[in-house]
Protein backbone atom coordinates (compact mmCIF):
# COMPACT_ATOMS: atom_id res chain seq x y z
CA UNK A 1 0.00 0.00 0.00
CA UNK A 2 1.08 3.11 -0.66
CA UNK A 3 1.11 6.06 2.22
CA UNK A 4 0.29 9.07 1.54
CA UNK A 5 2.65 12.32 1.93
CA UNK A 6 1.62 16.22 2.66
CA UNK A 7 3.77 18.81 1.11
CA UNK A 8 5.44 19.24 4.37
CA UNK A 9 6.67 16.06 4.73
CA UNK A 10 8.21 16.16 1.08
CA UNK A 11 9.78 19.38 1.76
CA UNK A 12 11.75 18.05 4.54
CA UNK A 13 9.98 20.04 7.37
CA UNK A 14 8.88 17.37 9.53
CA UNK A 15 12.30 15.89 9.81
CA UNK A 16 13.72 19.00 10.90
CA UNK A 17 11.89 19.33 13.63
CA UNK A 18 12.56 15.93 14.97
CA UNK A 19 16.35 15.80 14.13
CA UNK A 20 17.92 15.25 17.71
CA UNK A 21 19.39 18.54 19.22
CA UNK A 22 22.87 18.32 21.11
CA UNK A 23 22.21 21.63 22.64
CA UNK A 24 20.21 22.07 26.06
CA UNK A 25 16.57 21.58 25.80
CA UNK A 26 13.97 24.02 27.08
CA UNK A 27 10.43 23.29 28.32
CA UNK A 28 7.50 25.35 27.62
CA UNK A 29 6.67 25.72 31.14
CA UNK A 30 10.16 27.66 31.28
CA UNK A 31 10.28 29.69 28.39
CA UNK A 32 6.56 30.85 28.51
CA UNK A 33 7.66 32.14 32.29
CA UNK A 34 11.11 33.30 31.04
CA UNK A 35 9.50 35.83 28.05
CA UNK A 36 6.84 36.69 30.46
CA UNK A 37 9.42 38.00 32.47
CA UNK A 38 11.12 39.70 29.64
CA UNK A 39 8.20 41.49 28.79
CA UNK A 40 7.10 42.65 32.26
CA UNK A 41 10.65 43.85 32.84
CA UNK A 42 10.61 45.82 29.65
CA UNK A 43 7.01 47.51 30.90
CA UNK A 44 8.51 48.77 34.15
CA UNK A 45 12.17 49.93 32.35
CA UNK A 46 9.80 51.55 29.91
CA UNK A 47 8.05 53.13 33.01
CA UNK A 48 10.61 54.13 34.73
CA UNK A 49 13.07 55.93 31.77
CA UNK A 50 10.42 57.47 30.19
CA UNK A 51 10.69 61.57 31.42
Amino acid sequence: MAQLTSPAQQAGILSFYDAPEKGPRIGVKTLLLAVLIFTILIIIFDKILVV
